[in-house]
C-alpha cells in the first residue's frame, strides 16, 4: 500500500508500529479495529486525557475507548492541527499517579489468580458454575482516578471499581450498597474485600454465567460493557436503577403470562436460543436476571 493510494490516510498502518519516534505530536491515529480516531486537539474524555496530549504523551494503561483495543493497533491517520502547541495543556501536564499506575498493571492478574484458586478449591462442580468458562479480567483502565475494569468468571460478570490512594475503603462491610454514576446512568455496587486484593466494589453484569456458551463469547461481552457504560447515548433520562428495575419486573410478568398460556394449550413458550446479537442495556449492564425481574445474584462465600 502506498501513501497514495487512498486521499484519507496520509501513511499506511507500518508508519507506526509502536515506534513513538514516527509520530508527530499532531498526528491523529486511527483505531484498526473499530476505526475510532484519537485526536490530540481533542484528547480522549472517556479516559480524562485533556486536549492538547499527543498519542506519544498518552499513559501507558490507554486503550481505544470504544473497543478496547490495544494502542499499538493504531494507524497513522493524517498529521493533524499545526498549532497543537498552542493548545492547553501542554502534555507533562498529564501527570503521572504511580498508585493508579500499580493498579492496572497488578490487579488485573491478582484478581484472575485468586478467582482461579476460588474455582479450582470451592466452585468445582456447584450447580450454578458454567464450566466451560474460565477467569478473566478485562479492559482495566482509569475512571475519575480509580481502576475499573470487568471480572469474568465460571459463575459471574462484575464491573470492579478499586479504590485510589485518597480512599480509605477498610471499613466497608461486604455487601454494602452504593449507587455510581457514569455517563449511561447509575448502578448499584456492592462492597467486597478478600485479603488477597484489599477492598473493592462490584456491579453484577451477569449470574449466573449460562447465556455463554463459550469464553470468546463471554470475553467479547465483557470488551463491550465498559464503552456502553460510558456512552451516553445509553442513559434512559429520568430514569436511575430502580425505574429501570420496575420496567424489567413489567417486562417478565408479561413473560410469565405468555408462559403461563404456553402451558395452558400444552404448548412450549418460545425462548431465544442464545443471547441476542445486540443485547439491550438492561441485559449488558444489569445482567439477564434484572431482565427477568430479579435482583442480580451475588454468591454468598464473599465471592462478588
Amino acid at each position: 500500500m502506498s501513501a497514495t493510494s487512498s486521499p484519507s490516510h496520509a501513511f499506511f498502518e507500518g508508519s507506526y508500529l509502536g515506534d513513538k519516534a514516527r509520530l508527530a505530536p499532531t498526528a491523529r491515529l486511527e483505531c484498526k479495529v473499530c476505526w475510532h480516531v484519537y485526536d490530540p486537539a481533542e484528547g480522549c474524555e472517556t479516559w480524562q486525557i485533556p486536549a492538547g496530549t499527543p498519542f506519544t504523551a498518552l499513559p501507558e494503561h490507554w486503550r481505544c475507548p470504544v473497543c478496547d483495543g490495544a494502542r499499538d493497533q493504531f494507524m497513522v491517520l493524517d498529521g493533524g492541527a499545526p498549532d497543537l502547541s498552542a493548545l492547553a495543556p501542554a502534555p507533562a501536564a498529564v501527570a503521572a499517579d504511580p498508585h493508579l499506575e500499580a493498579q492496572l498493571r497488578d490487579m488485573p492478574g491478582r484478581f484472575e489468580a485468586v478467582f482461579r484458586e476460588i474455582h479450582s478449591a470451592k466452585m468445582k462442580g456447584v450447580p450454578f458454575v458454567n464450566e466451560s468458562l474460565g477467569v478473566k479480567a478485562v479492559g482495566f483502565r482509569a475512571h475519575g482516578g480509580r481502576a475499573l475494569g470487568v471480572l469474568v468468571t465460571p459463575w459471574f460478570m462484575n464491573l470492579v471499581l478499586l479504590p485510589n490512594a485518597q480512599d480509605d475503603w477498610s471499613g466497608l462491610k461486604t455487601g454494602d450498597k452504593e449507587l455510581i454514576a457514569f455517563p449511561s446512568g447509575s448502578y448499584e455496587f456492592l462492597a467486597a474485600n478478600r485479603p488477597e486484593t484489599g477492598p473493592y466494589k462490584a456491579c453484577s453484569l451477569f449470574s449466573p454465567m449460562f447465556d455463554f456458551s463459550s469464553m470468546l463469547q463471554a470475553v467479547e461481552t465483557a470488551a463491550a460493557v465498559l464503552p456502553a457504560l460510558f456512552d451516553a447515548a445509553n442513559r434512559e433520562e429520568g430514569t436511575r436503577s430502580g425505574e429501570i428495575r420496575r420496567r424489567a419486573e413489567e417486562e417478565a410478568a408479561t413473560l410469565a403470562q405468555a408462559e403461563a398460556a404456553a402451558l395452558a394449550s400444552e404448548e412450549p413458550a418460545p425462548r431465544p436460543a442464545g443471547p441476542p446479537p445486540e443485547m439491550s442495556r438492561r441485559a449488558v449492564i444489569l445482567g439477564p436476571r434484572a431482565a427477568q425481574g430479579l435482583a442480580p445474584e451475588v454468591p454468598q462465600d464473599g465471592i462478588a
